[in-house]
């Protein structure tokens, strides 16, 4: 705890600055889901089991959708700029393409600039892996790296489908980044999505440039 770090490094932190839920949620990337109450923590929880099979061995369960998997989504001509430069929201995106537009991201605070969420498409679950262009322009950098391929892992032991929608300017270069092993992560990265035997779909919706 705070007194153990102080000893031996002589740094001064609180309890929640050194391991509090904001930092594993935000920072670390330790917590996968954070919730401000009980009652939406709960109801989270059971949407989560409501899209996982019972083990690795069982398909995820699949539902009766009233959301007709034919219909068209113009509003998508609008929500992606035709400029490359110009950010915008994914998360909007990802609700014109899911069931209802519902569906539950992971690590919602951690490497803000790659989505991972669970999601139903036809009423059958789906993990979506998408480049957030409003945070670091979709960049790929270390902590995406790992969070995507963490993702990847997890939908290909639950046998769920991955679509990935691509808007990528290609990894966050700097010597921060090079130092901290970015070439080592992203080889997590690209292992995961060769080592997965679930179904792959890429989209790419304006650009996919270098090894990202």
């Amino acid at each position: 705890g705070p007194d153990v770090v102080q000893a031996v490094t002589g740094e001064k932190i609180s309890q929640n600055g050194l391991g509090g839920a904001d930092v594993h949620a935000g920072v670390s990337g330790v917590s996968h889901f954070i919730y401000d109450d009980e009652q939406s923590c709960i109801e989270e929880v059971r949407y989560l089991l409501s899209l996982l099979p019972q083990n690795n061995r069982e398909m995820p369960p699949s539902v009766v959708t009233e959301d007709p998997v034919e219909r068209r989504n113009d509003s998508l001509l609008d929500l992606v700029p035709a400029d490359g430069n110009r950010p915008y929201d994914m998360r909007k995106v990802i609700e014109e393409i899911v069931d209802h537009g519902e569906y539950l991201e992971v690590h919602e605070r951690w490497a803000t600039n790659v989505l991972c969420v669970l999601a139903r498409v036809d009423g059958h679950v789906t993990g979506i892996i998408a480049n957030q262009p409003q945070s670091l322009a979709g960049v790929l950098d270390i902590n995406a790296s790992e969070k995507a391929a963490r993702f990847v892992q997890m939908c290909d032991a639950f046998n769920i489908p991955i679509v990935t929608l691509l808007d990528v300017p290609g990894f966050l270069p700097g010597v921060d980044q090079e130092h901290g092993g970015i070439i080592r992560h992203g080889a997590k990265l690209l292992y995961a999505y060769c080592n997965a035997t679930v179904p792959r779909i890429s989209l790419i919706l304006r650009k996919a440039y270098g090894g990202a």
